[in-house]
């Protein structure tokens, strides 16, 4: 990532004058979406679906300090920045929420892109971690929050060990987290289920209160 990342991250953010909550509608309905689910639940998958089949929703990118995945393509899946660019963005607050996840790095999602979404009256997605969540709850409570989850625990580890890209060691690591992130799910306004791909999109549009193909 160059040195102008931040630019390139965001733009401007919204105006602190705008009446109405950032997160709503003028009919108090949710223009802010949080997904949130156990690791290996298929979070990723499902937003690049809607990404890619629901133009009318405004999928925010994270930024991240781990290395691209094979496909991954920076600006458009994430920001793969270095940590001491992760951290310039932190201490000038222009990270919405961010957490270090798996013990290991650092995700975050880019404040001023996503203000400026909302100040267009764009219906955002926030697709990010437990510990995300929760601080964009802090933040903006007004949003709505649905938690993705597994149709089985077997169909799970299924996933997460078939995907490839993980140690042993750190797949083990990532099972014992998803136990304790699906104990969150109560704290969510909403459960979708990701038995199949094309369903959980349009479930998750039904509820951003979008017409689901």
């Amino acid at each position: 990532m160059s040195d102008d990342a931040p630019t390139a991250i965001g733009t401007e953010p919204a105006s602190s004058t705008d009446p109405e909550a950032p997160g709503t509608g003028a009919d108090g309905s949710p223009r802010l979406t949080v997904l949130a689910g156990p690791t290996a639940v298929g979070k990723g998958t499902v937003s690049t679906y809607i990404r890619d089949h629901y133009p009318q929703v405004w999928l925010s990118v994270s930024a991240t300090t781990r290395p691209p995945r094979p496909g991954e393509r920076d600006g458009v899946h994430y920001f793969f920045l270095t940590p001491e660019r992760f951290d310039e963005l932190v201490a000038t607050g222009q990270m919405l929420e961010w957490a270090v996840v798996h013990g290991r790095h650092r995700y975050g999602t880019p404040r001023p892109a996503v203000e400026a979404a909302l100040a267009e009256g764009r219906s955002v997605l926030l697709e990010i971690d437990l510990q995300g969540a929760r601080q964009v709850r802090d933040a903006m409570p007004e949003a709505s929050f649905v938690f993705l989850a597994p149709p089985t625990w077997d169909e799970m580890v299924r996933r997460l060990i078939g995907r490839g890209t993980e140690t042993p060691e750190e797949q083990q690591h990532r099972l014992e987290t998803a136990r304790l992130e699906l104990a969150a799910e109560p704290e969510f306004d909403h459960t979708v289920v990701n038995d199949r791909v094309e369903r959980a999109a349009a479930e998750l549009v039904s509820l951003m209160g979008l017409p689901a193909r």
